[in-house]
């Protein structure tokens, strides 16, 4: 049978291809896996999903991994990785639940075990010794609880704690507490918690002679709650807890030096600086507050406690900034163009570094269902798009972890 030279270049096109694609696949050392939750499908109750990625070494590019696994509930919202990378924890907000998973050296998740929480789960991280695990929950009020780790698994309650105003003013001992995220130490002595007071927050209104805006509370409504742990993971409020946080404290991340602590304003748009003190407490950055893009809404570190990046949900941007390690003053990190706008995917609600290499950050995008991809400078800290990004998933991803592969050490990007 004879081919035409139109089906011959076709043939060889294809080849070509094929090739290509093949080199392309022996050329990519993965150097972490990364982790996304995301709904499986467009209803609200949909089970969530957390499908996995391999992280190219050389380029940051994201290519599928190991089959996706059910997230153990619907509508996750947070994800925290122990820290020897064995076992990564999912909270799901549509039915009250954490699930525990342990992650093989391929990258594959195994549901291990699942706790019920009383509230849905708002946010969660892991201690550094793994022995606790911290979960913030509520929608109409808000609770810190910390869980027992044994060798991963999720253990019983070792304290719960009610989080509420009564010790700033007893009158506003009743009024609504939403928590938004929760943050432990590197050195695991202490837990900070942001919330907003619902009772003293009423976005977007203009009062008027006819139409006031009705609050109920005369409280500060951003809150940042500290807590020093004790013996048995006991939790002990610090001293002048809570602190003020602006408006609508949305995430929270600490230096890996335990020096300082970050909070983001989705309701004033900006990033709020604290000095960890003495015995756990926060004092104000004396230069702060620092602008960000409009509503942020998540914050990393980098391992090496350099460099700040803060999601932006409606600009779907990311902020980058220097922390000035002497005194923790973030200042933006502009790139090669002498712009500070790093545009992602629609409406981005988490982000990381990775951990293995310290050089990669990522964004989930809740709205775009996609995940946008940079890679940092490591004398700067400015960000230029990885290729091919963003990186398509499952529908409205709202959470990311990140855990090496075992070719890599990490001890590199360690402070």
């Amino acid at each position: 049978m004879k081919f035409s030279k139109l089906s011959q270049l076709f043939l060889v096109s294809i080849i070509g291809l094929v090739v290509a694609a093949l080199l392309t696949s022996c050329n990519i050392v993965t150097v972490d896996y990364l982790f996304v939750a995301s709904s499986s499908g467009s209803g609200a109750g949909s089970a969530g999903q957390i499908q996995t990625y391999d992280l190219d070494e050389g380029s940051g590019a994201l290519r599928a991994g190991q089959a996706s696994v059910p997230s153990g509930g619907s509508n996750p919202v947070s994800m925290a990785v122990a820290p020897d990378y064995t076992d990564l924890y999912a909270a799901n907000q549509g039915n009250n639940s954490v699930a525990h998973f342990a992650v093989s050296g391929s990258g594959v998740l195994t549901n291990k075990d699942t706790v019920t929480t009383a509230a849905p789960p708002v946010s969660i991280a892991v201690s550094p010794a793994s022995s606790y695990l911290y979960v913030v929950s509520g929608t109409s009020s808000a609770t810190l609880t910390a869980y027992s780790l044994s060798s991963g698994t999720i253990g019983s309650p070792v304290a719960t704690i009610p989080l509420t105003l009564a010790s700033v003013n007893s009158s506003f001992a009743t009024d609504t507490i939403i928590p938004t995220g929760v943050n432990v130490l590197a050195n695991g002595n202490a837990v900070y918690v942001t919330a907003y007071d619902q009772s003293a927050y009423y976005p977007g209104c203009i009062p008027t002679l006819t139409t006031p805006c009705i609050i109920t509370s005369s409280a500060n409504p951003g809150w940042v709650f500290g807590f020093t742990v004790g013996s048995g993971g006991a939790l002990t409020p610090a001293t002048g807890s809570p602190w003020k946080a602006g408006i609508k404290p949305t995430a929270i991340a600490s230096d890996p030096t335990n020096r300082f602590v970050y909070i983001t304003d989705f309701a004033s748009n900006e990033l709020i600086g604290y000095t960890v003190q003495n015995g756990n407490v926060l004092d104000f950055l004396l230069n702060g507050p620092f602008k960000t893009g409009n509503e942020p809404s998540a914050i990393t570190i980098d391992p090496r406690g350099l460099y700040i990046y803060v999601s932006n949900s409606l600009d779907s941007s990311v902020s980058a900034y220097t922390i000035a390690l002497s005194t923790g003053t973030p200042s933006a990190a502009l790139n090669v163009t002498g712009s500070q706008t790093n545009s992602t995917d629609t409406q981005p609600v988490a982000i990381l570094v990775d951990q293995s290499l310290g050089r990669y950050v990522y964004t989930a995008n809740h709205l775009g269902n996609s995940v946008s991809g940079f890679e940092l400078n490591p004398n700067t800290g400015a960000l230029t798009q990885t290729i091919s990004t963003p990186y398509p998933t499952g529908n409205t991803p709202a959470a990311l972890a990140t855990i090496p592969h075992g070719n890599h050490a990490i001890q590199s990007v360690t402070p």
